[in-house]
């Protein structure tokens, strides 16, 4: 009797933003289906660590070249940040997201707050976040002065904030977050500044929770964890590349949002949202000092 013919490997399909936008806002959640993942994860190399940052900056090129010829949009730019998305899925890794059903039964915008890992979750949370309505964001002032990028990042509602004048960045959160608020944008803030792998209280700023509290909107924290891709910390390409060290595909990407905690007090906030973040991050066995 002649033997069977081996089955053919089923095809991988590619998660769309249309996809992942329905799942998000109908479950609160999204957790990459097996037929969405490369079978088995890619091994760690720097041919993959190049695959994996260049799927994660594609918005980059992406905006410089759009942006100059008017064609830039909230959607496209969505898109092009969704690759990231795609790119962990492509290498093996499952994309999950949870918590979010909370905040999608909520009406209005309110001051995301998120501990801050890598770049990746800077590109990630884009579409995740815009799933749940507009919204402004903080960063480094200088990504806005990357080359052709100046217009598209202030196209894309960011707030630079150079880090050289904490009293100045203060001021600069606290005016225009509270004039994109009352306008109807939500509001990305990474209270500890800068990448840090431990999560810790010595480094987390009150700013979201002040700009909360002024613009008279409710916190919601989010905790990530993206050490798939930290920063790079030695070696000769530090210099040049520290923001995309060694993509490690042991690690699965998760992103998971708290509460809608109530306009009060930054000060009952503040340490309202660092209490859940900590407490997910110490679930997910990721460091946190308290």
């Amino acid at each position: 009797m002649p033997s069977a013919k081996p089955r053919a490997a089923t095809k991988m399909q590619k998660t769309k933003i249309e996809q992942f936008y329905a799942e998000l806002r109908s479950t609160g959640s999204y957790s990459t289906p097996p037929e969405r993942r490369r079978a088995k994860r890619v091994r760690p190399s720097a041919w993959n660590t190049f695959r994996y940052t260049l799927g994660i900056t594609k918005v980059f090129p992406y905006c410089a070249v759009t942006e100059p010829f008017g064609l830039l949009t909230t959607e496209k730019w969505a898109g092009a940040c969704f690759s990231s998305v795609m790119t962990a899925e492509k290498l093996g890794l499952s994309v999950i997201i949870e918590g979010f059903s909370a905040r999608q039964k909520h009406d209005g915008p309110v001051v995301y707050l998120c501990n801050h890992m890598s770049t990746t979750e800077t590109i990630l949370l884009m579409p995740v976040l815009l799933a749940f309505g507009p919204f402004s964001y903080v960063a480094k002032a200088s990504l806005a002065h990357l080359p052709f990028l100046t217009k598209a990042a202030e196209h894309m509602r960011m707030v630079p904030v150079g880090r050289k004048s904490p009293r100045e960045d203060l001021m600069t959160v606290l005016n225009v977050g509270t004039e994109r608020i009352k306008g109807g944008d939500s509001f990305l803030i990474f209270p500890q500044g800068t990448r840090q792998e431990v999560f810790s209280r010595k480094v987390y700023s009150s700013i979201g929770a002040k700009l909360a509290e002024k613009a008279g909107c409710p916190v919601v924290p989010i905790v990530v964890d993206t050490r798939c891709q930290l920063t790079r910390e030695k070696g000769i390409l530090r210099k040049v590349f520290k923001d995309f060290g060694p993509f490690d595909p042991a690690h699965d990407i998760r992103v998971a949002c708290g509460p809608v905690i109530p306009n009060a007090k930054s000060r009952v906030m503040h340490e309202a949202a660092f209490d859940w973040m900590a407490s997910k991050l110490d679930e997910w066995g990721l460091p946190t000092e308290r």
